[in-house]
């Protein structure tokens, strides 16, 4: 019997085939595969787990981000009222100031208005009774004169107060 290359061949595929089996090496295949669809198994779910985590934060960041808008929209608003109240305090209390001030200067005025016509006043009965005095002294006699000047000075004086 001859044995030709492709029986050796034959022979060798089946001893190295059964070396395999002896050895283990598809149940060691198998295994290692199995541990890696294992690993890859865990890490989508890791990732699963993170992407869930992840989108929870970006909901809750959002959630916050909208509530600091919504006070911040909330605290200018607030400002821009107390800024109103203040400018409108501000030009009332102006305004109070001005009549205050010309009502005021009105009665300085007045015053001084009074006070120069009660200035020339005095000086027209002062300047009435010198007169009167020259001219009563020139006609009347001494007593005469007294008793007609301490007249014209209580009548005055009367008519001043």
């Amino acid at each position: 019997m001859a044995f030709d290359a492709t029986f050796y061949a034959f022979v060798g595929l089946v001893l190295f085939l059964a070396l395999i089996v002896y050895l283990k090496v598809p149940g060691m295949m198998g295994k290692a595969l199995d541990q890696r669809a294992d690993k890859i198994t865990k890490d989508l779910a890791e990732a699963k787990r993170l992407r869930e985590e992840a989108q929870s934060l970006l909901a809750e960041y959002q959630r916050k981000r909208k509530e600091a808008e919504a006070e911040a929209a909330s605290i200018v608003a607030v400002a821009q009222r107390e800024a109103e109240a203040l400018t409108a305090e501000a030009k009332q209390k102006t305004e109070e100031y001005v009549v205050r001030r010309t009502a005021l200067s009105e009665q300085k005025i007045k015053q001084a208005e009074t006070d120069a016509i009660n200035a020339v006043r005095a000086a027209a009965v002062d300047l009435a009774i010198g007169a009167a005095e020259t001219v009563i002294a020139a006609k009347t006699d001494a007593a005469a004169g007294k008793k007609l000047f301490d007249d014209a000075l209580t009548a005055v004086k009367a008519r001043l107060n």
